[in-house]
């Protein structure tokens, strides 16, 4: 009986997908991140950034639905507006979202610069055709912003902009509702879930409350 060969040299499967990357959700930025982004592009004269930044912060839209967005979806008249609607691409449901003023400015010297109009995509992807920015080119965005203020671009994600805000009204507010609506989740028990809230918080939102 034929004997099989061993070779001496074994395939070398492939490493983890996750080998030094931090996993589980990532959290969301500090107001003091937020600022030290916001002031560094401001600085920088990055335009397009400062615009994208803050409108990820403001609209708490998935990654995916932030690089989609056209130019008709937050300036349909040729300027920003205070509020817009869009359809989530996940839920298929719709979700309104605020524009702070510091936002509209921002999208509006944006828009005069780069001299975007109705039906295009606001944030223009690389290459010739007429391609909206990458969940990937948006990811590698937010990871120069963070390391240039600092910050571990491993420790965080696009869904840290997602969760930003939305985690700052809760602990404001301790209104669950409140930020379900503005994150388009149809559970409250997703809510719970993505803000990470504990009972211990919970019971600190009671203490402040008599009745």
């Amino acid at each position: 009986m034929e004997e099989k060969s061993i070779s001496a040299h074994p395939t070398v499967g492939r490493g983890p997908w996750n080998k030094g990357k931090l996993i589980g959700p990532k959290p969301p930025l500090r107001l003091k991140h937020v600022w030290a982004i916001r002031t560094k592009l401001q600085l920088e004269k990055r335009t397009r950034d400062l615009a994208l930044f803050n409108l990820a912060i403001d609209s708490k839209l998935r990654g995916c639905d932030v690089v989609a967005l056209r130019v008709d979806d937050v300036a349909p008249r040729g300027y920003v507006m205070d509020r817009a609607i869009i359809r989530q691409r996940k839920t298929g449901l719709p979700v309104k979202f605020e524009l702070t003023e510091q936002t509209r400015e921002a999208l509006d010297q944006y828009l005069r610069e780069s001299r975007r109009r109705a039906g295009q995509w606001l944030f223009r992807g690389r290459g010739e055709l007429e391609r909206h920015l990458t969940t990937r080119q948006y990811a590698r965005l937010l990871g120069e912003w963070l390391a240039g203020v600092g910050l571990d671009p491993t420790a965080y994600g696009t869904h840290s902009l997602r969760r930003t805000k939305a985690t700052l009204i809760y602990k404001r507010t301790g209104n669950l509702r409140a930020v379900q609506l503005l994150l388009g989740h149809t559970k409250i028990e997703s809510t719970v879930r993505y803000l990470g809230i504990e009972v211990d918080d919970a019971l600190e939102i009671a203490e402040q409350v008599d009745v």
